[in-house]
């Protein structure tokens, strides 16, 4: 991997991306980064040794791929700043909802590959899951897929709107995860737990029930059954949660979530 790259964009996805890129051994000058919060550059330079330029420029001629971690929002001008530079490269965005329709028409390419990561990618703990226009090349796909394993896991699509249910299930949720976390948390504190005890057990807990559902590749439904005993605590605890309807609200948050992704789509992303 010894080609240049540069994103646009330099908050914490593309932070963690060009973190997993130097420790795969890529050198920071190999990477630019056009970024123009100071504060965001500042940290760029204290974490990998890297200054961002402020503005785009004629330094974007030389990047063979073009890693777009914008807001949704700010996603159509950006490219109509850089458009004229960087055609002959390779696209990925790792923004919500923007489809890669509307990328190549603002970018006029269509090597475009659009990811979905998650904020765990911070840690190289990351998921993300891929899809590439019909022009990207097998080379291409398998340059993406280096850059995005050094994040953590993977996974390709084979149909684009499938990305809005990427979003909404592993997207968001981390804050999902968090939420509940959260409500541990303060439930073992009202309990008389002091929040350092309550935290470190509720952390702790969601760690090793996660690696259980890898390691035993058993469903979470029957995981949850095995220390569910009839009569017992657990029993009395999921009881009290359908008795609320809690996994029905979940599933419909989720809903939600995509029906957003889908609405950034269309309110961000016209040609």
């Amino acid at each position: 991997m010894n080609k240049r790259i540069a994103f646009i964009g330099g908050g914490n996805m593309a932070s963690a991306i060009i973190g997993g890129l130097i420790g795969q051994g890529i050198a920071a000058g190999q990477i630019d980064v056009v970024e123009p919060l100071a504060e965001a550059q500042a940290k760029l330079k204290d974490s990998f040794g890297l200054q961002a330029h402020a503005q785009p420029a004629a330094f974007l001629d030389q990047a063979e791929m073009v890693i777009w971690a914008v807001k949704p929002q700010t996603f159509r001008d950006a490219t109509l700043q850089v458009r004229s530079n960087t055609q002959k490269a390779l696209h990925l965005s790792v923004a919500a909802g923007i489809r890669s329709d509307s990328i190549a028409g603002w970018l006029g390419t269509e090597r475009v590959v659009r990811a979905m990561p998650n904020t765990p990618a911070l840690i190289g703990k990351g998921i993300s899951a891929l899809y590439a226009r019909a022009a990207v090349s097998g080379e291409d796909k398998d340059w993406v897929a280096q850059v995005m394993a050094s994040t953590g896991e993977f996974l390709w699509l084979d149909a684009e709107e499938k990305l809005d249910a990427v979003t909404a299930l592993s997207g968001s949720g981390p804050a999902y995860i968090f939420y509940f976390m959260e409500a541990m948390t303060t439930a073992g504190v009202e309990m008389g737990l002091t929040r350092e005890q309550a935290h470190q057990l509720t952390v702790a807990t969601f760690i090793g029930a996660g690696e259980l559902a890898r390691h035993t590749g058993e469903s979470p439904k029957v995981l949850r059954q095995r220390v569910t005993s009839k009569g017992g605590t657990t029993f009395a605890a999921i009881a009290s949660m359908e008795d609320e309807d809690t996994q029905a609200q979940l599933i419909n948050a989720i809903y939600a979530a995509r029906q957003r992704a889908r609405e950034m789509g269309d309110e961000f992303g016209s040609a």
